[in-house]
């Protein structure tokens, strides 16, 4: 803070795989909404990821039944209207999968990730950050793995990078749509200050 960094800090382990670490579902744990108050003070950090039945990398929701709200409330009731982070919120399309797959990858046609409902609920709830990696790093490797299907004899990635950005553009304005963050700049903004 001495620096004017703001720090977000996690509370619970992920199931999943991220950077190279596996976190087995064993190991994983929800976050204890009782130990909430007292991490957050003790850490004095400014946003707090939690975890509620999300996890890294494209296999989310094998042993859950979707998110735990009623974790999440529990949360809310403890720290009211602190920001809440939801890390491994990624959707994992089908569409993308098919696409990748049909471009000679070889991604497990199970993958699966968070409802849109979900984080709609979510948010209703407090949350006011989504980290969605695993989307942006499927539609990355689909777009690269057509581009080279279609062009086997080149090889710059800066080609089909120019389409990536087209389509990553596009796709964080179709997902601020279908959160309802449409026309929420302003509210960010006063927030922020």
């Amino acid at each position: 803070h001495q620096n004017r960094i703001a720090v977000e800090a996690e509370f619970g382990v992920l199931s999943g795989v991220e950077d190279d670490l596996k976190i087995s579902d064993h190991d994983s744990r929800f976050t204890n909404p009782n130990q909430v108050r007292e991490f957050v003070e003790r850490t004095n950090c400014d946003s707090l990821a939690v975890a509620i039945g999300t996890s890294h990398g494209a296999y989310k929701m094998k042993n859950v039944e979707g998110l735990q709200f009623h974790i999440l409330e529990k949360i809310q009731q403890q720290l009211n209207r602190f920001p809440i982070v939801l890390h491994g919120a990624s959707n994992v399309s089908k569409q993308e999968i098919i696409k990748i797959n049909s471009a000679r990858g070889k991604l497990h046609n199970e993958a699966k990730g968070i409802e849109l409902e979900e984080i709609r609920k979510a948010i209703k709830l407090g949350v006011s950050k989504i980290n969605i990696a695993t989307d942006l790093r499927l539609l990355w490797t689909r777009v690269h793995r057509e581009f080279f299907k279609d062009n086997p004899k080149l090889f710059d990635p800066a080609i089909p990078g120019k389409k990536y950005i087209e389509e990553i553009s596009d796709f964080v304005n179709t997902k601020c749509f279908s959160f309802h963050l449409e026309n929420k700049l302003d509210e960010i903004l006063i927030s922020a200050n």
